[in-house]
């Protein structure tokens, strides 16, 4: 096990009262693994994630967890140790490459400045290396982008430069959080290739944030499901597509359009809007949404327990489904 998360708390301290981004989740990460962790934009995902590597904006904060890497305790290293291994063992694309990457400084100087940093190398060697993972994934003219800034690439070679960056110290996992967003599906499938391939190179696992379940049927062994906070289903992605046991599970694969002749699924939803963090229902969160809620749902947020020997889930009513 190279990632395990437990009991994970993460807090936001404002004026208004304190927001639960992400409230008691324990999942983990084998070696060469890609896991999944999917729900609606707000649910906590990319809290979660960045909550691994210590970079919770404030007000926020882990108020309680444990976040085992390499058996390790994220959480009880000194700054100067975390700020080693993230970067180093722990790569990160973050959500919207134009944001993440550095405006006044060239695409080439900001992935050299990370192995010289992380890897000691040399100024010329470094930039020889990040002309080299430019290459390696799919960047056309690698030499030439080296000298361009962000905002002289599209979209789709900002994301592969991120992620050049994010490989370049040939890390054990890669986060990828939300790494297709706001990419022409072309562009998407490129990316998703560019990850597998990069994975079985460097023998990385990958846990992989997102809200898109193509992406997750595509490129996921595992998958998570998350809701305002809560992990409330788990199990293998076959199974999961195959025979959701929790009704938000459900619903969200109901919401997928089904494209084809063959399709006799009308497009589905479900009904009502994520609830306020800072005002959230009694009992099972997702109960006033849920075709299956009761009184039962209403008192208690149910454990997230065992239906069978492959999936787990946080649901009283799993079997009427």
């Amino acid at each position: 096990m190279l990632l395990n998360v437990e009991n994970l708390r993460s807090f936001f301290f404002l004026d208004d009262g304190i927001l639960r981004a992400v409230d008691d989740i324990s999942f983990h990460v084998n070696e060469e693994e890609t896991v999944a962790l999917v729900g609606e934009s707000g649910c906590g995902k990319t809290i979660a994630a960045l909550s691994i590597i210590n970079l919770i904006p404030s007000p926020g904060r882990v108020v309680k967890g444990k976040i085992y890497f390499n058996g390790q305790d994220l959480l009880k290293m000194s700054p100067e140790k975390i700020r080693r291994t993230r970067g180093k063992e722990i790569g990160m694309v973050f959500q919207e490459p134009s944001m993440a990457l550095n405006p006044v400084f060239t695409v080439g100087y900001q992935i050299a400045e990370v192995l010289r940093l992380h890897m000691g190398m040399a100024v010329k060697e470094a930039e020889r290396e990040a002309i080299r993972l430019l290459g390696e994934t799919g960047i056309p003219e690698p030499e030439k982008r080296f000298k361009a800034y962000p905002f002289e690439l599209s979209g789709g070679m900002q994301q592969r430069a991120l992620i050049a960056m994010a490989v370049s110290c040939h890390p054990r996992l890669l986060i990828a959080d939300e790494p297709t967003t706001a990419l022409d599906v072309t562009v998407q499938v490129g990316i998703i290739d560019l990850l597998r391939h990069l994975q079985k190179l460097y023998d990385m696992a990958i846990l992989l944030i997102t809200h898109d379940l193509g992406v997750v049927a595509e490129m996921a062994d595992r998958v998570m499901v998350m809701y305002t906070g809560k992990i409330f289903e788990t199990a293998p992605t076959v199974d999961i597509f195959a025979e959701p046991k929790h009704p938000y599970t459900k619903g969200l694969l109901g919401s997928i359009p089904r494209l084809g002749k063959g399709s006799k699924h009308p497009l589905q939803g479900i009904p009502g809007a994520v609830p306020d963090f800072l005002d959230l229902p009694p009992g099972c969160t997702f109960h006033p949404r849920c075709e299956f809620g009761d009184r039962d749902c209403r008192k208690k947020f149910p454990m997230l327990l065992a239906v069978d020997y492959i999936r787990q889930s946080a649901c009283y009513k799993h079997y009427k489904m």
